[in-house]
């Protein structure tokens, strides 16, 4: 098993708690603004599993990045440049359809990959995956059974699921791109190669979206930027922008 770089476990860290963190914030919109109350409730909940998923990552990262930080100051203290999640998780919710369709590609990928973590090398990167899995085995269970819902329901409903994956689409192939930091990262037992997750997604996705009766794309493009941080949506800063707003403008403010 090859050794660990501080600096590359770190931004497999971030990457991590970066997805839960943003699509979390993502999610939270949605409260006291979904369609029926049960909607509302589950959609708080998922928001409040992606966040708490959140510190843990964060608070290793702080913790393998050694400069006294703890996860609140990663998570409001860094500027969008700094961010390392996936463009998908940071685009507008859309109407409730687009919205329940990237929770399921997110589900989708992050159970595999949680599941593959669950071996992983690292004593704590376990630990967080084992806690996450569990809660992400219910997210991913109840977006495909909304996906199917909508996608196989009403001609309105499952043209706006199509729409809605139509629009997605070209974000997915960011969850399986592989740079120096995932391949030295394998290399050590820590995480999987995204790379290698992409046929267990496929076939997790594919038998969804058949009984939703939903056409994936024919497409192969993949807009990517985000994970590495070379480029992020105009999003992305506007949802730190209510985010980070308290703590920049009272910077160590209690409650």
């Amino acid at each position: 098993m090859a050794e660990v770089d501080k600096t590359q476990l770190a931004q497999f860290l971030l990457r991590m708690g970066d997805n839960t963190l943003i699509l979390g914030h993502r999610v939270s919109e949605w409260c006291g603004h979904s369609p029926v109350l049960e909607e509302d409730i589950a959609l708080a909940n998922t928001a409040l599993d992606l966040l708490g998923q959140t510190s843990l990552w964060l608070g290793y990262a702080a913790e393998v990045r050694g400069t006294g930080e703890t996860a609140d100051d990663v998570a409001f203290l860094r500027d969008a440049w700094d961010f390392r999640n996936l463009l998908l998780v940071e685009l507008p919710n859309g109407d409730f359809g687009r919205t329940m369709m990237r929770q399921f590609l997110f589900d989708a990928f992050h159970s595999v990959l949680l599941g593959r973590l669950l071996q992983s090398s690292d004593q704590t990167v376990r630990e967080i995956a084992e806690k996450a899995s569990k809660e992400v085995a219910y997210h991913v269970e109840r977006s495909a059974d909304t996906v199917v819902g909508l996608g196989d329901g009403t001609e309105e409903s499952h043209a706006r699921m199509q729409a809605a994956l139509d629009y997605l689409w070209p974000y997915v192939g960011e969850m399986f791109a592989s740079d120096e930091t995932d391949r030295a990262l394998a290399a050590a037992g820590v995480a999987p190669d995204p790379a290698n997750l992409r046929d267990d997604f496929d076939a997790l996705i594919g038998k969804v979206l058949a009984e939703a009766t939903l056409h994936i794309p024919d497409s192969d493009f993949a807009h990517k930027g985000g994970r590495t941080g070379a480029m992020h949506t105009e999003h992305l800063g506007h949802i730190l922008c209510q985010m980070q707003w308290l703590q920049r403008v009272y910077p160590n403010a209690n409650w």
